[in-house]
C-alpha cells in the first residue's frame, strides 16, 4: 500500500469516528452548532455525521479519493463556525477545557492541508 494510499485511510478512519460520534453522543456536538444556521442544532449534528462518514467512505475508494478529499478540506473549512463557537462557549471554564477548545482552531489547518494533500497525491 502506499504513502498516499496509507495516508487517506488514516483521514478515512478520523472521519468515520467522528461521524458515528455524531450518533452516539450528539448532545456535545448540537452544542456547537452556530444560532444563526436555520433548523435544529441536532439535524445540523446529524447531517454532519452523514456527511463525515461519507467523506470516509469516498476517501477509503481509490476512484473517489481525489474529490473525496477535496470535499473534505471544503468541509474542515465549513465547520470551523462551530469550534469558533465552541472556543466562545467554552471560555469560562477550566484552563484544560479551554486549552482543548482553543487548540481546535488551529487545528482545522493541518486537516486541511491534510486533505489536499491526499487529493494532489491521487492525481
Amino acid at each position: 500500500m502506499s504513502r498516499s494510499a496509507r495516508s487517506a485511510f488514516l483521514l478515512a478512519g478520523l472521519l468515520a469516528t467522528a461521524g458515528v460520534a455524531h450518533f452516539a453522543s450528539p448532545k456535545q456536538f448540537d452544542a456547537t452548532v452556530p444560532e444563526f444556521l436555520p433548523g435544529s442544532p441536532r439535524t445540523w449534528t446529524q447531517a454532519s455525521g452523514v456527511a463525515e462518514l461519507a467523506l470516509a467512505a469516498g476517501l477509503a475508494l481509490p476512484a473517489t479519493r481525489k474529490a473525496s478529499a477535496r470535499a473534505t478540506a471544503l468541509f474542515f473549512a465549513g465547520v470551523f463556525p462551530a469550534n469558533v463557537k465552541m472556543a466562545y462557549d467554552w471560555r469560562g471554564r477550566s484552563p484544560k477545557a479551554r486549552a482543548i477548545a482553543y487548540g481546535r482552531l488551529p487545528l482545522q489547518i493541518p486537516l486541511i492541508l491534510w486533505a489536499r494533500g491526499i487529493g494532489r497525491a491521487d492525481s
